[in-house]
C-alpha cells in the first residue's frame, strides 16, 4: 500500500512566514531592547536635525566636527566624547540630556532635543557607538537652532 506525502513539508515556509511576520509586529518592550542593533543610520537623521547645523565646517574653535563619519569616529574611545557602551560617560549623550535651561545644554538653549531622540543616541552608544567604515558626509536639516 503506497501512502501519498504528507502537505506538512509545503506548509514549513509558509509557516516560518507568518511566524517572522508575527515576531516583527510585535517588538519588545523598551526595557527588554537590545542596544546592538542601533544603527547608525537611525542616529544620522537626529544629529543632521540637531547638531550639525553648528557643528559642521564652519565652527567655533574647540567645538567637535560632526562632519562625516570619519570625523565621529575621532570621538569614539574610551576618554574621548563617545565612551562605547556609557552613554552615562559620554559627554556627548550628556550635554544633550541636560534639561533646556542648563549651562551647556546642547543643542543650544531652547531647542532640547525631542525624548525619542535621546533614547536613539543613548542606544546607540549602549551599544558601541557603530560607524560605517565608509566616509558618509552629514548635511544639517530643519530650522538652525539658535541661542537665546
Amino acid at each position: 500500500m503506497k501512502t501519498s506525502p504528507l502537505p506538512f513539508p509545503r506548509i514549513l515556509p509558509l509557516l516560518g512566514s507568518l511566524l517572522l511576520a508575527v515576531s516583527c509586529a510585535n517588538p519588545p518592550p523598551a526595557g527588554d531592547r537590545d542596544h546592538s542593533h542601533v544603527s547608525f543610520a537611525r542616529v544620522k537623521p537626529v544629529l543632521e536635525r540637531n547638531c550639525v547645523h553648528c557643528h559642521a565646517a564652519i565652527r567655533l574653535p574647540g567645538m567637535p566636527s560632526l562632519t562625516d563619519t570619519k570625523a565621529i569616529a575621532g570621538l569614539i574611545g574610551s576618554g574621548k566624547l563617545i565612551v562605547p557602551g556609557k552613554p552615562e560617560q559620554s559627554r556627548f549623550y550628556l550635554v544633550a540630556a541636560l534639561s533646556d535651561d542648563e549651562a551647556g545644554a546642547m543643542p543650544p538653549t531652547g531647542h532640547a532635543m525631542e525624548a525619542n531622540e535621546l533614547s536613539v543616541l543613548r542606544d546607540w552608544i549602549q551599544g558601541g557607538a557603530p560607524v560605517p567604515g565608509e566616509t558618509i558626509l552629514l548635511h544639517p536639516e530643519g530650522i538652525p537652532p539658535r541661542s537665546r
